[in-house]
C-alpha cells in the first residue's frame, strides 16, 4: 500500500463575461487551468487529482499567478475518499462523471 494521500482540488470560479476583454480573460483562464491538469466537473467547477500537499501548494501558487483581473476564484481541497462520497442528484441530465475510488480510470 502506498503512503501517498490522494487529494482532489476543486476550483470554482465566477468570472464576468460582459465585455470582449472579460470574455478573453475567461477563455485564457480556462485554457490555463486545463493545461495544468484540471478537468471540468460542472460548468465553472473544475477538479484536479494531487498526490500530496506539496503538489497542491504548487497548484495554488500557479492559479494565483494566473488570476483574471475581475471575478472570484475559490479552491477547496478534499481527500479522495471525501470526493468519492459526493451524491450527484440528477434528473434527465446525462453525464460522463466517473464515480470510483480506483487509482486508474480508463475513459
Amino acid at each position: 500500500m502506498s503512503n501517498y494521500r490522494y487529494m482532489r482540488t476543486l476550483l470554482m470560479f465566477d468570472l464576468p463575461v460582459v465585455t470582449a476583454i472579460e470574455r478573453r480573460h475567461y477563455r485564457q483562464f480556462v485554457k490555463f487551468i486545463k493545461s495544468i491538469g484540471f478537468i471540468m466537473f460542472q460548468e465553472s467547477i473544475y477538479v484536479k487529482l494531487s498526490v500530496n500537499g506539496g503538489a497542491i501548494e504548487k497548484v495554488k501558487k500557479a492559479v494565483e499567478a494566473h488570476l483574471p483581473p475581475k471575478g472570484m476564484v475559490s479552491l477547496l481541497t478534499v481527500t479522495e475518499k471525501q470526493f468519492g462520497e459526493i451524491d450527484n442528484l440528477l434528473g434527465e441530465f446525462v453525464t460522463d462523471i466517473v464515480h470510483t475510488d480506483n487509482r486508474l480510470v480508463e475513459l
